[in-house]
């Protein structure tokens, strides 16, 4: 019998340790069943990625593989704004994920993005849903740096535990304030020169630029009838008047849905971030909040509350640094679109598939504006379009 030499079998060793050791550090966070939740053909994952070990600081994190071939489809990690507003609470159970709690049990969502995708669910910064600092001075001051730092370890060591994804395609995207967190993150990326297959961003609804962004909510109110023309006009004036009159008994997050008015009165103390920074609770949320709350689901989820008595759509904890809002990122867009990453800015209200597509045409010709400018090309923004009738924007990006 020949003999196979000494380092070949160590060689063989290691090389079976390190595949089993990835292996099972991805099996550690796969989930079985969620509780009430339907037979389903993808694999699911949640659990924890620690960002310091000495403050012990983790971010939660939820992965839905994509329905079908998984190992051909891209990767998208999903961020929802706030500030301080959970991911998986928002994106994953409320907007396209592949469920949807009803009372005791989960609901398929048709419209989930993990039929063309896999969809990776942060929440991010700590202090946020699941995720936690035990040294709980961290949440008396977060930054925007602060959070696109920790989010860029959490996708090194991420990809560390899922190492069959980090050559991938890989897409970040994002609602509202994820107007900051996803080109924050993307340029973070870009610079640290990260072994990341960044292929573009996609950001929805995003907050970009303070003083434009939220002064064109008048325009979107005015033009679905929402404010008088006598109230449009003194907009232009005193635009906090827009913020009073709008939304007394209309959820300005679905105007065709019912309305739950305690949630709608906390929407309008929102509406102003200037002047209430308190946290938004939506009617359509309420099922996924008793859904997160459950013992068997926490427990299902490999999750934990830390210095919390329960998890929440927005964070209570967080003192994000409000100035931060007015750090505009449309250039930070450009930037991007130089560096050859693809970007992609909309405006609508169908990301879950129970609403129609809204038409902000005046924040929409802005923001291709100011792109267009910071990368020295044309824009354009024209009636003839896919959807007659309606406007759509491009920017022309032909510059390699």
């Amino acid at each position: 019998m020949q003999q196979r030499e000494p380092w070949t079998v160590i060689a063989a060793i290691c090389a079976a340790l390190i595949f089993l050791a990835a292996g099972s550090i991805s099996e550690a966070g796969k989930i079985e069943a969620l509780p009430g939740q339907p037979k389903v053909s993808f694999q699911h994952y949640a659990g924890y990625i620690t960002i310091d070990e000495k403050q012990k600081r983790a971010l939660f994190y939820y992965f839905a593989e994509a329905e079908i071939d998984p190992a051909t489809k891209p990767l998208v990690l999903w961020l929802n704004g706030g500030p301080g507003c959970s991911s998986i609470g928002a994106g994953a159970f409320c907007e396209h994920g592949p469920f949807k709690p009803s009372g005791e049990i989960l609901l398929k969502n048709d419209y989930s993005w993990n039929k063309e995708a896999n969809m990776l669910y942060l929440e991010s910064p700590a202090g946020v849903g699941f995720s936690y600092s035990a040294n709980d001075s961290f949440y008396s001051y977060v930054t925007d740096e602060i959070t696109a730092q920790d989010n860029l370890v959490f996708l090194e060591r991420w990809f560390g535990e899922f190492p069959e994804y980090k050559g991938r395609a890989f897409f970040i995207t994002g609602e509202s304030y994820a107007g900051h967190y996803v080109p924050q993150l993307a340029q973070l990326i870009v610079q640290s020169k990260a072994k990341f297959n960044l292929k573009g961003i996609a950001i929805g609804n995003p907050l970009l630029e303070f003083n434009t962004d939220f002064n064109s909510r008048a325009e979107f109110y005015w033009s679905h009838g929402l404010i008088s023309d006598d109230t449009y006009e003194i907009f232009h004036h005193i635009n906090s008047l827009v913020s009073r009159e709008v939304s007394k008994y209309v959820d300005t997050y679905d105007v065709t849905l019912d309305v739950c008015l305690p949630s709608i009165e906390s929407q309008s103390r929102v509406l102003n971030q200037m002047e209430y920074t308190g946290t938004i609770d939506v009617c359509v949320e309420d099922e996924t909040i008793k859904y997160l709350n459950r013992k068997d689901v926490i427990e299902a989820l490999h999750a934990q509350l830390v210095g919390v008595d329960q998890w929440t759509v927005c964070s209570d904890v967080v003192r994000y640094e409000m100035k931060n809002l007015e750090i505009p990122t449309v250039p930070l867009l450009a930037k991007l679109v130089m560096s050859g990453i693809r970007v992609h800015v909309y405006s609508c209200k169908f990301l879950s598939g129970r609403s129609r597509f809204s038409d902000p045409t005046h924040w929409n010709k802005n923001t291709s504006e100011r792109i267009s400018k910071g990368i020295g090309t044309k824009h354009n923004c024209s009636l003839q379009n896919l959807v007659p009738g309606k406007t759509g924007c491009w920017v022309d990006t032909s510059i390699w």
